[in-house]
């Protein structure tokens, strides 16, 4: 059943839309004017810190090929050898045909949910400073609010310092 919220929506943005519907999140998918591919775009777009940006990274396993979904605050880069320690194997980031094939999003609007499988999914304690986050909605355009808590749970990531440490 499609809920009303998706009405105007891009048939990507739509589709996160009616997965948080689904996984009973009141939250509205927004598409932006100006684009929210980057953290910066996107905290501009919506007037949060960029800290705020939950940026869905993507990451190929390097043994077993799966799929590894990050999400990480729009400030951080991702320790690629701590994500790979506790996942129990290296990661590369994926290359953007991958990225769209296991999620069925382009980079730049991968969402945290409604992916085409699930994916082994880590998300960024340092999102869980902020009362609300924004996360991308299936398109460089569309967003959603949520809280970090929330957005673990929907996600079934797992909380952990993802953050590289400055040299």
């Amino acid at each position: 059943m499609i809920d009303s919220t998706t009405h105007g929506l891009s048939a990507s943005a739509q589709r996160v839309q009616q997965a948080l519907f689904n996984m009973g999140v009141d939250v509205k998918v927004v598409e932006m004017p100006s684009s929210t591919r980057t953290a910066e775009e996107a905290a501009s777009a919506v007037g949060c810190h960029v800290g705020q940006i939950v940026k869905s990274l993507v990451f190929r396993a390097r043994n077993s090929g799966k799929a590894v979904l990050v999400l990480a605050s729009g400030l951080n880069r991702v320790d690629v050898v701590r994500v790979g320690a506790v996942l129990g194997e290296p990661i590369d980031r994926a290359d953007a045909d991958y990225a769209r094939e296991q999620t069925g999003f382009a980079i730049g609007g991968i969402p945290p949910v409604a992916h085409n499988q699930p994916l082994a999914t880590f998300m960024d304690e340092d999102l869980l400073q902020y009362e609300e986050v924004w996360a991308a909605a299936g398109t460089p355009h569309a967003v959603f609010p949520i809280q970090p808590g929330r957005l673990a749970e929907i996600s079934s990531a797992l909380v952990l310092r993802v953050r590289q440490e400055k040299a």
